[in-house]
């Protein structure tokens, strides 16, 4: 087992944070073979120490074209599409600062740091078998479209630094939440973009709250410290619990 602390939002992510990952899961019964405390062959654990992967990552990506830089903002994103987005995962790209090739680069306005978006080629479809959802199709322009791999607060976003990530530690196999499916469409064509071998993928069913919602922040009633602090055991947390 390798425990990776993703801290790469430095607004959201705080020492304490760290800390509670650790002592809680610990309570819960979980050790590690790799991680911050425990060190292993790659090393570091903390992805705020690992950004020159991710740079390097950038540049390749920069010199085979797969990037173009963009200043559009999330709201101008949404302008730009004319109706409102629901959820949390990124609204279709609707293609303002794309270049007409992948060799001509729009200029960037003077003042402006802007993102580095990955250009999706409209009508490609990805396709994965998931390990429990089975066969998945996704299609650029209709399900996903270009996406952010570089923010312009200089840090790398989640997909492009899981991919680089899950190789360099020799990841076989990913095991996450079924909201996560069209990341996992991203990421293979990062994979595909970067030459590398992508893992296999496994897509868990959400627990959902009794409207069919799924547990958020303000569920804190039902984490890990709060039980613990009800005096519950972790040994009854381990097993299927009557819904």
């Amino acid at each position: 087992m390798v425990l990776r602390i993703e801290d790469l939002d430095a607004a959201r992510c705080r020492p304490e944070f760290v800390a509670a990952v650790d002592e809680d899961l610990r309570w819960f019964g979980c050790e590690w073979d790799e991680g911050p405390d425990v060190g292993g062959p790659f090393a570091p654990y903390v992805q705020s120490q690992r950004t020159g992967l991710y740079r390097a990552a950038l540049t390749w990506l920069q010199a085979t074209g797969h990037v173009y830089p963009c200043c559009c903002s999330r709201q101008d994103v949404l302008r730009a599409l004319g109706a409102p987005h629901e959820g949390d995962d990124e609204p279709i790209y609707p293609g303002t600062c794309r270049p007409d090739s992948d060799r001509e680069l729009r200029q960037i306005p003077a003042g402006r740091v802007p993102h580095w978006r990955f250009r999706v080629l409209d009508g490609r479809s990805v396709s994965f078998v998931d390990g429990h959802l089975g066969p998945q199709s996704f299609t650029a322009g209709r399900d996903f479209g270009d996406f952010v791999v570089w923010r312009n607060d200089d840090v790398p976003s989640y997909q492009l630094a899981v991919v680089v990530d899950d190789t360099a530690m020799q990841i076989t196999e990913v095991v996450r939440g079924a909201d996560l499916l069209l990341s996992t469409a991203r990421q293979l064509l990062l994979y595909e973009a970067l030459e590398l071998t992508p893992p296999g993928f496994f897509h868990c069913p959400l627990v959902v709250d009794e409207h069919g919602v799924r547990l958020a922040k303000r569920h804190a009633s039902l984490s890990l410290r709060e039980l613990r602090s009800q005096g519950r055991i972790a040994d009854e947390l381990h097993e299927p619990q009557p819904m």
